[in-house]
């Protein structure tokens, strides 16, 4: 089986070369597209491959037609908005994703990023401390739960919200249970976004909840940019001098924020949660093993276009 690794943004050097290894080491074909700079190049790296590894690169339609023999796809990395299961699902070919590789890697990031503003961005101005705080972990998967677990270090009160997680595995990691999402939001001053986006949670974090924060809030988002109602949240910047968002990604209207609100913002300069050496090659080496177990096995554990 021929399996290309396809990385607009490449992987680490070590994070290649020992996907290599479980490749080839497996008998199959390793192939490398790197730094490509148009879809061309990509849809024609996928017509003859059998498997197809990629982190944030966009598996549409025109790629899914265009690889005849593609059997498995896996987005390295949690999220895989990126893959158009549809199209996927019509060809009976396989999605996976490679969940909780990222996760410390991205809740590491929540707290530089608050650590940032609460600091006043280094600046020599007298910030606050996280010590007893309250936190709201909104969503408790792979990546809340390493939130929570750093939480704890800074002695920060916490909460979580996730319906789909038993209360006694939120509790167990040191978090006190909301029962609904208005009441994480009322109780923390800060709270952190961990949500896929879907038809549920696309623009679902809206102006009631974000006004019910308390006074001098905090929302972080780590997770992805469609999950916040854009407009809404220009109308709580408006409503509220004491409101504060923080993103590892770039809004829609960061153009109007910067020029109406820029000193109660903090963006990155692009995607950075995934972007360490750990998660880089925990996330490569997954991906290419999920691949060589489900060609020996048929493994689908990761499946998620059932």
């Amino acid at each position: 089986m021929k399996i290309l690794v396809a990385t607009e943004k490449p992987f680490a050097r070590v994070a290649v070369e020992q996907i290599r290894e479980i490749v080839t080491g497996s008998g199959h074909e390793f192939a490398l597209l790197e730094n490509y700079k148009s879809q061309g190049e990509l849809l024609s790296a996928v017509k003859d491959v059998n498997a197809l590894i990629v982190r944030s690169d966009l598996v549409t339609p025109e790629v899914v037609a265009s690889a005849p023999e593609l059997k498995i796809v896996v987005r390295a990395g949690a999220g895989y908005d990126n893959l158009d299961l549809p199209s996927l699902t019509a060809r009976g070919i396989v999605a996976m994703n490679t969940p909780g590789q990222n996760a410390n890697a991205v809740a590491e990031l929540v707290f530089a990023m608050l650590l940032y503003h609460a600091r006043g961005g280094f600046a020599g101005k007298t910030g606050i401390e996280l010590r007893g705080r309250t936190l709201g972990i909104h969503a408790f998967g792979n990546v809340g739960r390493n939130v929570a677990q750093i939480s704890r270090g800074f002695g920060m009160e916490v909460y979580a919200y996730d319906p789909f997680v038993s209360p006694d595995v939120i509790t167990a990691a040191g978090a006190k249970v909301c029962s609904n999402v208005r009441e994480l939001y009322s109780l923390c001053r800060c709270v952190s976004i961990h949500l896929p986006a879907n038809s549920e949670t696309i623009r679902s974090i809206g102006f009631d909840l974000m006004m019910s924060m308390p006074p001098d809030s905090i929302l972080v988002n780590t997770a992805r940019k469609e999950v916040i109602n854009e407009d809404e949240l220009l109308r709580v910047f408006e409503d509220r001098k004491d409101f504060f968002y923080i993103a590892d990604l770039e809004p829609e209207c960061k153009t109007v924020l910067e020029e109406r609100f820029g000193d109660r913002i903090l963006f990155t300069a692009k995607k950075m949660g995934a972007q360490t050496e750990e998660a880089n090659i925990n996330a490569g080496l997954a991906a290419a093993r999920q691949i060589v177990d489900y060609f020996k096995t048929g493994n689908e554990k990761f499946r998620l276009n059932k």
